[in-house]
């Protein structure tokens, strides 16, 4: 698990602290921030970091930024990463919903992995694309960040289980089965249209395969009732890789109840916590509302169909009209401690949604390079080194690992 970085933790305390101000990682508002003990950046530096969902791969389409020192143009790059010890990220394959009705889907999944596959080919040194438990070690141990790839929104799969051995073979280890919509697969926790009733028909003989070829089933994003189908018909854990507990956002359907969570516990599964402010808190889920509502009103004052240019640019607009109420590190530990008191430790990680949740991150950790300030707050709460490396990866590779177990078995 160790990795080859040689430095002593004093130093890279100090390089943490003057690199982050030099490239902006923790920002203007940031500067009264506490700083992480050695005893946080040891942690940082000899654990392996699962993050359930990061959507660089889309930044990186739209934009062409620097994978490598990008001055904060993203929440991740290289540099701010292998830093804070941020090695073993689950990098987002997001397929908009619209390409549901339109067609394309698989084709902009391909490009994506493309995309990723790209970064581990130029820079070997730094990168690697992993698709096994056993990748993801072999490459914490050479100092190296591992490319693990989850499809968002099920979508490219196009109702062909040859499209999931497709993207199995592409190094896709699990599946969020739809996103703000409901697809061929599932209804949508973001969507009124339940017309499912949960899982579609297509949708309960792909969990089966799912299993079958190991690919993980992701629950976050789809309904509840669909959610309750997968914890049914899997015969491996599932994550929720990238939400948070109802408990603290009442209404917000997105966040899991304790019910769904213990379910999923039962299961063996784990639950990746979202750092996105309307995850977190009542206020910023407010926040979230009330932005639904506004994209409505925004598009009927401007004659506006609804296309993901149009979200764009909205989202672009209410970013900057609207004042955010950040969360902060604590409220993200006040997710991985309910959750610990409600099932136990082991069902419990970290799914950041960094590059996917806008400016809506909390004070603390606007940017991978933040974590060990999380590791700090988890210190000071009485977690032991165990309990932390559990939610900072281990929880998810057992995970992992189970899926891969019952796929042997198929």
């Amino acid at each position: 698990m160790m990795k080859t970085i040689k430095t002593h933790s004093g130093l890279m305390l100090g390089l943490f602290l003057a690199l982050g101000s030099a490239t902006g990682a923790l920002g203007s508002d940031e500067s009264q921030l506490p700083v992480p003990s050695e005893r946080a950046m040891d942690l940082a530096q000899n654990s392996i970091i699962v993050d359930g969902h990061v959507d660089f791969p889309m930044q990186l389409m739209q934009t062409g930024i620097d994978p490598i020192s990008n001055n904060g143009a993203t929440n991740f790059d290289y540099e701010r990463a292998i830093r804070a010890g941020f090695n073993a990220p689950f990098m987002s394959i997001y397929v908009s919903a619209h390409y549901e009705g339109t067609g394309g889907a698989k084709a902009i999944a391909d490009m994506l992995i493309g995309l990723m596959e790209g970064i581990a080919n130029q820079h070997p040194d730094k990168f690697t694309i992993a698709t096994s438990v056993r990748d993801v070690r072999k490459a914490a141990k050479a100092g190296k960040i591992s490319f693990a790839l989850g499809m968002e929104n099920g979508s490219p799969l196009e109702g062909d289980l040859e499209n999931l051995q497709h993207f199995y073979d592409r190094g896709v280890r699990y599946i969020t089965l739809a996103h703000s919509k409901a697809n061929h697969i599932s209804d949508s926790s973001y969507d009124d249209d339940k017309r499912w009733g949960g899982l579609s028909p297509f949708g309960r003989v792909l969990v089966r395969e799912m299993n079958n070829i190991g690919v993980i089933v992701d629950v976050s994003h789809i309904s509840d009732d669909a959610f309750y189908d997968v914890i049914e018909l899997s015969k491996a854990p599932v994550i929720a890789s990238h939400s948070g507990a109802r408990h603290f956002t009442p209404g917000f359907e997105r966040n899991m109840t304790d019910e769904m969570i213990k379910r999923l516990a039962e299961k063996d599964g784990v639950i990746m916590i979202n750092f996105g402010t309307h995850f977190l808190t009542k206020d910023g889920s407010g926040r979230r509302l009330g932005r639904d509502q506004a994209y409505v009103d925004y598009r009927a004052e401007r004659g506006l169909n609804d296309t993901a240019a149009v979200y764009s640019e909205f989202r672009r607009w209410f970013d900057l009209n609207v004042a955010v109420p950040f969360a902060s590190v604590s409220d993200v530990v006040d997710h991985i401690d309910y959750v610990r008191d409600l099932v136990g430790i082991d069902h419990v990680g970290l799914g950041s949604d960094f590059d996917g949740v806008g400016d809506t991150l909390p004070t603390g950790l606007k940017d991978v390079s933040g974590l060990p300030l999380l590791i700090q707050e988890m210190i000071d709460r009485g977690y032991s080194d165990e309990e932390i490396r559990k939610v900072l990866g281990e929880n998810a590779l057992r995970v992992w690992s189970a899926v891969e177990d019952v796929a042997k078995k198929n």
